[in-house]
Order: C-alpha cells, then sequence, then structure tokens
C-alpha cells in the first residue's frame, strides 16, 4: 500500500533477502537479479505479500541487510511498492536507481517517490 511504503523513507529498515544478487527469479529462471532483492519480515504490502526492497550498494551475496530506505518505487498499475535500501551513507539518483533495478522494473509503469 502506498502510504505504509511512504513512512519507511528516511528510515533504517531490516531486510531478509531471498534473493540474493545473481540468483535467478523462482518463476522465470532467464530473469538474474542485478541487485540482492528481498523483504521486510513481518509486513504486508498492497499485494498480500510482505514488503519488497532491492538493496543497492553492495556488491556480494546476502542473507539478509541493515540500511536506509532512500527511496520507494510505486507501481502504478499494481499495487506492490518496493522499498529501495542504500547504506547510511550512499545515497543514488532516481537515474541510478531506474538503471539498477530495470533488470526487473522494466515490466511495470512506476513512479520513484522520494
Amino acid at each position: 500500500m502506498k502510504g505504509s511504503a511512504i513512512a519507511y523513507l528516511g528510515i533504517e529498515v531490516f531486510v531478509k533477502v531471498d534473493r540474493p544478487i545473481g540468483s535467478s527469479h523462482p518463476d522465470y529462471p532467464d530473469q538474474i537479479y542485478l541487485v540482492n532483492y528481498g523483504f521486510v519480515p513481518d509486513t504486508v504490502s498492497g499485494d498480500g505479500e510482505e514488503l519488497d526492497c532491492y538493496i543497492l550498494g553492495e556488491h556480494k551475496p546476502l542473507k539478509e541487510y541493515t540500511g536506509k530506505c532512500i527511496a520507494v518505487i510505486h507501481r502504478l498499475k499494481e499495487d506492490d511498492d518496493k522499498l529501495v535500501i542504500a547504506p547510511e551513507n550512499r545515497d543514488f539518483t532516481d537515474s541510478e536507481i531506474r538503471l539498477l533495478t530495470e533488470f526487473q522494473e522494466k515490466y511495470f509503469e512506476s513512479v520513484i517517490l522520494r
């Protein structure tokens, strides 16, 4: 849900990584994750699943991660927002976020919320 995802902006978030960098999507094996991807445990997003997260700025496969939410990717035709998580001392421009998440987000129409 858009409102609840926005609440994470600027705060530290714990992420459980279920698709580490270099792994493939469970339903689409040709889709390789170019960043670590996971979820915030014990949350519920608009799609009924846990709130998903892209982790930027970490280049090795992770199992879990704590970082700062720097943006929200809000999908316009789906109720499935994605948090963008980065190390405390790093920031990424909207263009960099688009480039780094394009491998998956190219299939969806979205806006980046700050």
